[in-house]
């Protein structure tokens, strides 16, 4: 029973008088008594003065259930039932007497919430069925929401609710009263240090150094504002307290991190950003003068061996100002600081029980405060702390649009556009450049390098992963004034040389990860040869730690943050120890492509030749494409081998047919970085690249991307059709912002056919030729389309939602308008409106009001033409030029009326479901102008034989 339904049955006016006998009459004054009055002082069936029995009670609500069931209308519930309910309400309403509450709580907590204290406190009734449960539920709540009324209505209630109101008041002031003792007003003297302090620390931080790089043209510190990029950080969580071992990921921009958890402990690897991150959170928080940031970076504050109470951040740190006495602690107790303390990763293991000690002191020191750790994935075990609230994030690899943002803004501070889009290009086309550039410290370094190297950064590949371990091995540490953590200082070399035999062990057995007790024998047996320090354990967790190459994705399992390194580390060993016929024995596996090329890169000149000759032997289109992909980083190589290489490549790249391009792509996504641009080719050569990397842009969608982002503004209507019509391989936004807008629309329509498509069409300029295909509305398509004004061709296909054609009015430059399987359409005669030249037309279930259509020109109609002369139905007002009547459509009409149309210089005909007879053929042969006469394969053979000689007339069969 619904509980308006319930309500009608227990009205007011009969409730109310039966619950007020529940309760002891109220005597004189406003009940302001020193203890209030409990509802066990205020019901009539407890005490020694009783007014009502438990038995007097039960035949209460015997009359309450027996009115709701006796009144008209459905019974709540089957009649048998009424005792046991009426005795579990009674027992419900006998539970005011045991609740801890007086009249104004009561009131308070609603009476929702009184009926289920009410039903707590009840037994629990049994046998009763589901309907009478119902009952009794509702029952209960609407006789509580009349005690309730009756309360309000007593009149001592509103007195005692003034009362209540003024010693809550008297509370309240009394703990502001305590809050403000406590965390007194900064005095004048706090407030203006605060502020020099904010500004100095704005100042400071505002820029960051890039350690390690040491090249001619490139600078080492970048205002903040252009070197930030926000990244992603992931944390994660249990799905459910009930199933708390499934996991999932949430993503969050890293800075947002301390806006959702006031506690937060981040991971990432070596240059993923962690420290600009901090500088980032200092330089805002000092903007927003919210929070008081103090930045403590921990490799500093243990040069000292203490660490610094708050008293002593700012002289741990060499902030030049001194703040006044307590400064700190006033600002940390009435929790407005923001600490950020970097580095958990800079410090000896040694040091970390500390530093964990130091902080939960604080911690729980200076409650209400924000606090954010960093640390490298290693360097501390997971939950490390959890217990003290603290959530765990990790920051994410930067993707392809962070990469794209981090290249425009250091050549913008570089003042160096011209390199700009030719390495924006290589990150695209080059797979292991674009794996490397997955953080902040990686792109920085391509960026210089590739300056340095004058924009052309192929030929220096090798020198970019040299550079890059040169500074992740030994400069960057060395010049941020670190030595080794666990006591084993390795130098360049000795790191070298025990990572390429972990990477060679790797590509060896076809795989990326090792368990930590395989490193560790690994590292025991080249030990002797580089170091008589430390044991392969130590050693290694140095190398995890410090080396920035390795981390440990999981427990007892490490792998190389990038593949990249391990392929390049990999085959330089292989190089060292001579193991050219290992490397060409895997030259068929596509996973050791990249080892080769870097083989190449490492090998001697005679090592070279070996290498490529061996490679050119097996006379495989892809191995051949290998050995010209080697080139780049042959430096040094006999010219006849590089001839003869140049020389077998060119009979496959470019490609000169949509043929040989689809044999191409057998070679796989390394074709991509070997295509040429449009530059040279002929239109079929064009064309061929460009079907070449579409075909590709599965595997490899953003060298694919790449590739066709080079023909954009290519000028033949063929590539251009092909750039429209490979959309779907790829992300469908980018592309059409990359791609699509930048193309020459004459004779190209855009088609579309899903939401995305219909969200990236408003990102474009306008199309004067669009394909809308599938149930959309019109008012959601115009709502895609930039300019409808500028639309000259609409093709509107399998549209069940198409019916009122007025809709289209705003498409007021539409002369073209091809319609397919759009069945609802009622009335052609709105399209009169718009200057309609050329019209196609394919089940529509019908045509009324075609004959408005007085500007045709161009008329297509497949579907079956009702009454007995196409003059019924077609506009023959229309100067028609060509007309193509589809299979079936002359069905129940020929050709009979075709005479009205004396401007036809083409007619096309389909199949009919009769044969034409001599009077149709003779309709035609009436047509004055007719010069072309177009017969489709299926007419029938019936329908030829009577077709007469049509002198002037070319008969073409289509």
């Amino acid at each position: 029973m619904e509980p308006a339904v319930l309500g009608g049955k227990l009205a007011s006016g009969l409730i109310t008088p039966l619950l007020k006998k529940l309760f002891v009459p109220e005597g004189p004054g406003a009940g302001l008594v020193d203890r209030p009055v409990r509802l066990s002082n205020l019901v009539s069936f407890k005490g020694e003065k009783r007014i009502l029995t438990e038995k007097d009670v039960h035949k209460l609500a015997d009359r309450l259930v027996a009115r709701a069931v006796d009144s008209p209308g459905e019974a709540p519930f089957p009649f048998d039932e009424q005792p046991a309910v009426a005795d579990a309400l009674a027992r419900r309403l006998l539970a005011l007497g045991d609740l801890d509450m007086d009249d104004v709580q009561a009131v308070r907590l609603g009476h929702r919430e009184l009926a289920r204290q009410l039903e707590h406190e009840a037994p629990p009734p049994a046998g009763l069925s589901t309907d009478a449960r119902y009952f009794l539920d509702n029952a209960t709540e609407w006789a509580c929401l009349q005690i309730l009324e009756f309360f309000t209505r007593r009149s001592t209630f509103v007195a005692r609710t003034l009362v209540e109101q003024t010693r809550t008041q008297a509370e309240l002031i009394a703990r502001v009263d305590e809050l403000i003792a406590r965390t007194p007003r900064p005095g004048t003297q706090d407030r203006a240090f605060e502020r020099r302090y904010l500004s100095y620390v704005a100042e400071r931080h505002n820029h960051i150094t890039i350690y390690g790089i040491d090249l001619r043209d490139s600078p080492d510190r970048w205002p903040l504002e252009v070197a930030y990029l926000s990244l992603e950080a992931t944390e994660e969580r249990s799905l459910s307290e009930e199933h708390p071992g499934a996991r999932y990921d949430r993503q969050l921009p890293a800075e947002e991190a301390l806006s959702t958890h006031d506690r937060v402990l981040l991971r990432g690897d070596a240059g993923s950003g962690k420290t600009t991150l901090v500088q980032w959170l200092a330089v805002t928080a000092a903007g927003n003068g919210d929070r008081v940031p103090y930045v403590l970076p921990l490799r500093t504050l243990l040069r000292t061996g203490q660490l610094p109470s708050p008293a002593a951040f700012l002289a741990a740190t060499d902030c030049p100002h001194s703040p006044p006495e307590g400064w700190t602690e006033r600002v940390l107790t009435a929790g407005r600081g923001l600490i950020l303390v970097d580095g958990l990763d800079e410090i000896p293991s040694t040091d970390r029980h500390r530093t964990r000690d130091w902080l939960l002191a604080l911690i729980r020191a200076f409650p209400g405060n924000r606090w954010l750790l960093t640390s490298r994935p290693t360097a501390i075990r997971p939950d490390w702390l959890s217990s003290e609230g603290f959530h765990e994030l990790t920051l994410a690899p930067m993707r392809r649009p962070e990469v794209r943002t981090f290249v425009e803004r250091w050549h913008a501070a570089a003042r160096a556009p011209e390199y700009e889009a030719p390495l924006l290009d290589s990150l695209r086309t080059k797979r292991d450049l674009a794996r490397l550039a997955t953080n902040p410290l990686m792109c920085g370094l391509i960026c210089a390098l590739h300056r340095e190297r004058k924009g052309y950064l192929p030929t220096g590949r090798k020198e970019l992963y040299d550079a890059a371990l040169t500074m992740l091995l030994a400069r960057r540490d060395r010049e941020r004034g670190m030595g080794a953590l666990e006591g084993t200082e390795l130098g360049e070399e000795a790191q070298l040389e025990i990572l390429q035999r972990l990477a060679y062990a790797l590509v060896l057995s076809g795989r990326t990860e090792m368990d930590v007790e395989t490193a560790e024998r690994i590292v025991e047996r080249v030990l002797p040869t580089i170091t008589g320090q430390g044991d392969a354990r130590t050693v290694l967790r140095e190398l995890l730690l410090r080396s920035g190459l390795l981390r440990q994705p999981a427990v007892d399992v490490l792998d190389f943050v990038h593949r990249t390194f391990q392929d390049y580390l990999g085959a330089r060993y292989a190089v060292e120890e001579g193991h050219l016929d290992v490397l060409i024995s895997r030259a068929d596996d596509t996973q050791w492509e990249d080892v080769i090329r870097m083989a190449v890169a490492h090998a001697r000149p005679r090592e070279r030749v070996v290498l490529l000759r061996e490679l050119l032997a097996q006379d495989e289109p892809r191995l051949t494409l290998l050995a010209l992909a080697c080139l780049e980083h042959a430096t040094a190589l006999d010219p006849a081998v590089r001839a003869e290489v140049e020389a077998r490549a060119a009979a496959l790249i470019p490609p000169r047919t949509t043929e040989g391009a689809h044999a191409l792509t057998q070679a796989g996504p390394l074709v991509l970085e070997l295509l040429p641009g449009p530059a040279g080719l002929s239109g079929a050569e064009a064309l061929a690249v460009t079907v070449t990397a579409s075909l590709l842009g599965t595997e490899e969608p953003e060298a694919a991307l790449g590739v066709l982002r080079r023909f954009q503004e290519h000028p033949d209507l063929e590539v251009r059709r092909q750039l429209v019509g490979t959309w779907d391989r790829f992300d469908i936004r980018e592309y059409a912002v990359e791609v699509l807008d930048h193309l020459d629309r004459s004779e190209l329509y855009i088609r579309c056919d899903s939401d995305e498509k219909y969200a990236a069409l408003s990102l474009m300029r306008p199309w004067r030729s669009v394909t809308c295909a599938g149930s959309r509305s019109v008012p959601e398509i115009l709502a895609a389309v930039v300019e409808p004004a500028a639309v000259e061709t609409l093709s509107v296909i399998d549209n069940p939602r198409l019916a009122d054609l007025g809709e289209l009015s705003p498409f007021s430059s539409l002369n073209r308008l091809w319609l397919h399987r759009c069945l609802q359409i009622e009335d052609f005669a709105p399209l009169a409106q718009l200057p309609l030249t050329e019209m196609w037309l394919s089940g529509t279930g019908h045509i009324r009001g075609l004959r408005e259509l007085r500007w045709l020109t161009w008329l297509s109609v497949n579907q079956v033409l009702p009454g007995d002369s196409l003059a019924e139905s077609l506009p023959v007002d229309a100067p028609l030029e060509y007309l193509h009547l589809r299979a079936d459509t002359v069905w129940g009409t020929g050709l009979r009326g075709l005479g009205q149309w004396p401007t036809l210089t083409t007619l096309r005909l389909g199949e009919s479901g009769h044969s034409l007879t001599a009077a149709d053929w003779q309709e035609v042969a009436s047509l004055p102008a007719l010069t072309e006469l177009q017969l489709e394969d299926e007419l029938s053979s019936a329908s030829l034989s009577t077709m007469p000689e049509l002198p002037g007339v070319r008969v073409r069969q289509m």
